[in-house]
């Protein structure tokens, strides 16, 4: 079987490995297909049009297929176009899409990625049939961006330096030599760099089992959830996969055994995997259900949404179980958690897009709250959801057995990159953009985990113990305080989880925990708080803080682990501010390393774009200034060094090595991340600045 497609010159090169590399199987008869139906069934209009989509120029053969356009439908006769190259689909498409009014006619199998495409229509399963071998090469950003090619680049762990051309040449000789079947590179950029240099020489240059060297994508700014994302340029090498350590979330959640275990639950060739988002994976899960049962791919989403009176608009217009954190420090805390809460409520449920609101059972309230009627006939979705919650549930129950650091390693990858699978699947059904997505569904699991959550609230408090928080699958308990005899935690949980039929699991105990209140409004804040586990005065939990987030500084951040410690210990918001003052006098000492004070941030708009002038705008001048542009959704890195200036000289780029910073800004951080840590007790900014302001020596209580 490939692990690896290249589309060369109008064939396909499909790589399979063998004991010693790999060898490719060239296919000159591939087509790529594309679907066409009418939007009301009219096969005679089929007839009207086959003429008129064989005279395509990108078009080498039509013909008629009997296909289900959904999981609801029956079978159909469709128009299949055969395209001459991967490259021209998409126009056929929107060309035949162009003919009559909009919708008329409905195209299916326009949008899969290349190499997805023919692993699909070819029916093979990319998985790797030995051990991949993997080549790393890595430079810094700075390295990639640098005018006239990288001068350092490492490989394999070893540094090697020199003439940007020269240093082509050795990783080019080194590739060969070791010839991988995967190249792991910090960023694919540094590959189209290296081609520059040889080219700049006159030299053919080849990274790749045979020549060539193909862009794939260009770079481009997306925004998803209120949130600009960055995509950097794609680019191949014929017979070895790229990953692209800068685009791929699913390396940097699970690993490279997760990823391929992906591969083979979607037929996602690694190389695609592992730069495709969480729910483009999900999505080529899909296809390959949809695909075994019959059912053609829409291109685009066209199921509309259903009328819904005003009262249940109001009620699905809600998200999961929240209850508000009880504010405070509490100890002898118990969490417990739903295992796999939503993809468990749609297996158990039969929640599907095709079965939500069936006309079958019409009038059927099944949905708490909303009332809507779920089909008995089983749905696509729970089908596709229900291996892969069974698969996770076996590889932690054989991780929790498991002393093999090597086999933990897979196992752990192996369930992470599930794990996001299965978080994804909810909030999918909700996407307009989702090919077998629907919001009524999306509005049915949530309708549904709230009743589950309400349930195991209901439980616990009867049970005697009190909730202190509960969000989306999560719950913490304390014993209530006019319990005389509370039921036991786990044989609660066990009761519970019969009863919804979903695994309520004991997840842990903790001596205490601190939940902190919003900064702005009341109440506490849903997912900002810490506590240390119990039986373990080393480990601790935190959630939300400074010490959790991307752009804190390490400095600020292990400042704020160590004022945490300070108050287990005593206790004491007091001991804790002086805690404080200790770390605040190495700060304005100049005692700490300016790469400890990095804040790292992710920019939304290009440096001309900001109209203040921000640390983030001065950093992006710099940036630009030193010939390192940074695009928006991409994240910048520096120290602020004189925070009063407005200009450039405000910040230094982290790769320039800073040999200052501004102690007062740094300082404002650290009494903002104290303020995390004692707001759970009442004390605010104000109030740490005015124990400051009194402190001469720190007590000894304080260490």
């Amino acid at each position: 079987m490939p692990f690896k497609i290249d589309h060369r010159d109008g064939a396909v090169l499909a790589w399979s490995l063998t004991d010693d590399g790999a060898r490719p199987d060239r296919d000159t008869d591939y087509r790529p297909t594309v679907s066409v139906a009418h939007e009301d069934g009219d096969t005679a209009a089929l007839d009207r049009i086959r003429p008129h989509v064989a005279d395509l120029p990108a078009v080498t053969e039509t013909r008629y297929e009997r296909w289900r356009r959904g999981f609801r439908h029956d079978a159909e006769r469709v128009l299949r176009a055969d395209v001459r190259d991967v490259d021209r689909v998409l126009d056929v498409a929107r060309t035949v899409a162009g003919w009559g009014a909009p919708g008329t006619y409905r195209l299916f199998g326009v949008d899969h990625s290349r190499e997805f495409r023919y692993c699909l229509d070819r029916g093979l399963d990319p998985t790797p049939e030995r051990e991949l071998s993997v080549l790393e090469l890595r430079a810094s950003e700075v390295e990639r961006a640098r005018d006239g090619g990288p001068r350092e680049v490492e490989l394999d762990g070893e540094t090697l330096t020199g003439d940007p051309a020269d240093l082509a040449a050795t990783v080019e000789e080194r590739v060969h030599a070791a010839d991988p079947d995967v190249l792991s590179v910090s960023g694919s950029d540094l590959l189209a760099g290296l081609h520059e240099r040889a080219a700049e020489q006159g030299r053919d240059y080849r990274l790749g089992r045979v020549p060539g060297f193909q862009q794939l994508a260009g770079r481009s700014t997306y925004s998803s959830y209120g949130r600009v994302g960055h995509s950097p340029a794609r680019y191949n090498v014929p017979g070895r996969v790229v990953l692209d350590h800068s685009n791929t979330f699913l390396l940097s959640a699970a690993n490279l055994a997760g990823a391929l275990d992906l591969v083979g639950r979607s037929w996602k060739p690694l190389q695609e995997l592992a730069w495709a988002s969480i729910g483009t994976v999900l999505t080529a899960i899909q296809i390959r259900a949809a695909r075994e049962r019959g059912v053609l791919v829409p291109w685009r989403a066209w199921r509309p949404e259903l009328f819904k009176t005003a009262r249940q608009l109001h009620t699905a217009d809600r998200g999961g179980f929240t209850f508000a954190p009880d504010v405070g420090v509490h100890e002898s805390v118990h969490e417990l958690d739903f295992a796999s809460l939503y993809p468990n409520v749609i297996v158990t449920r039969n929640v599907s897009p095709e079965t939500v609101r069936c006309a079958c059972h019409r009038g059927r309230e099944d949905v708490p709250e909303l009332g809507y009627a779920i089909c008995d006939a089983d749905g696509y979705l729970p089908e596709v959801l229900e291996p892969l919650v069974t698969d996770r549930a076996e590889v932690k129950a054989e991780l929790a057995e498991t002393t093999d650091p090597d086999r933990r390693e897979v196992l752990q990858g192996q369930a992470d990159a599930i794990k996001w699978i299965l978080v994804s699947c909810f909030g999918y059904q909700g996407f307009k953009n989702a090919k077998f997505g629907r919001i009524e569904a999306h509005e049915a699991i949530n309708a549904y985990a709230r009743d589950v959550m309400l349930t195991a609230k209901e439980r616990l408090e009867a049970g005697g113990w009190r909730v202190v928080h509960g969000i989306v699958d999560s719950v913490w308990v304390t014993e209530a305080e006019d319990a005389t005899d509370p039921t036991p935690l786990r044989e609660l949980a066990r009761d519970v989880s019969e009863e919804v039929r979903i695994e309520l699991e004991y997840e842990a105990e903790y001596d205490w925990v601190a939940f902190v209140p919003r900064r702005e409004g009341a109440g506490g804040a849903l997912t900002k708080y810490f506590g240390r586990v119990s039986g373990d005065e080393r480990t601790f939990k935190y959630r939300g803080i400074e010490c959790r987030q991307d752009g804190t500084s390490p400095f600020v951040a292990d400042a704020q682990r160590d004022l945490i410690r300070a108050f287990d210990r005593t206790r004491s918001p007091e001991a804790v501010c002086d805690r404080l003052a200790r770390h605040l006098e190495t700060l304005r000492a100049g005692d700490v390393p300016p790469d400890e004070l990095t804040i790292v941030q992710r920019v939304s708009k290009p440096a001309e774009e900001y109209d203040r002038a921000t640390r983030n705008a001065a950093a992006l001048e710099r940036a630009e200034r030193a010939g390192l542009p940074v695009h928006p959704g991409q994240r910048v890195r520096y120290v602020v060094a004189d925070d009063d200036a407005d200009s450039v000289d405000r910040v230094r780029l982290a790769h320039e090595s800073p040999d200052r910073y501004d102690a007062d800004c740094y300082a404002a951080r650290l009494v903002r991340a104290a303020e995390s840590v004692l707001s759970p007790l009442g004390w605010d900014e104000s109030r740490i600045r005015r124990r400051l302001a009194g402190t001469r020596d720190a007590r000894l209580g304080s260490f």
